[in-house]
């Protein structure tokens, strides 16, 4: 049974930090590619970051570029999320999701999804 469970949220103010953690059972964690998606009140799904199976290479959204940090411990069966200087834009719900294989910043691809944690970004 494929699960992912998100973890870390809370409130901060801007220019805090927050870990995000998604920590993963069920599978091989290495086989997976892992992807951060958040969604705002009022707004789609937007991809944050997305780490591959095998070589570890990330990808960010422009918008937390040089911010956040994703990466993955496969021992620990457990992928991250490391945000630093948090705006009130960031505000959200962030899922982790897994997909089999190479990674993707499309959502749709990812079949598996935790359920979520909320980060709150005060001015």
């Amino acid at each position: 049974d494929v699960q992912l469970q998100a973890s870390g949220g809370g409130l901060v103010q801007a220019g805090g930090s927050l870990r995000l953690s998604c920590a993963t059972s069920g599978f091989t964690l290495d086989a997976y590619s892992i992807g951060w998606f958040r969604q705002a009140p009022g707004k789609e799904r937007e991809g944050v970051s997305c780490i591959s199976n095998r070589d570890g290479i990330a990808q960010y959204a422009d918008s937390v570029k040089g911010r956040f940090t994703i990466f993955r411990d496969n021992a620990k069966n457990t992928a991250y999320l490391q945000m630093s200087d948090l705006r009130p834009e960031d505000t959200a719900v962030y899922y982790c999701a897994a997909k089999f294989g190479t990674t993707s910043t499309f959502p749709e691809l990812y079949n598996s999804w935790g359920q979520g944690t909320l980060v709150t970004v005060s001015s």
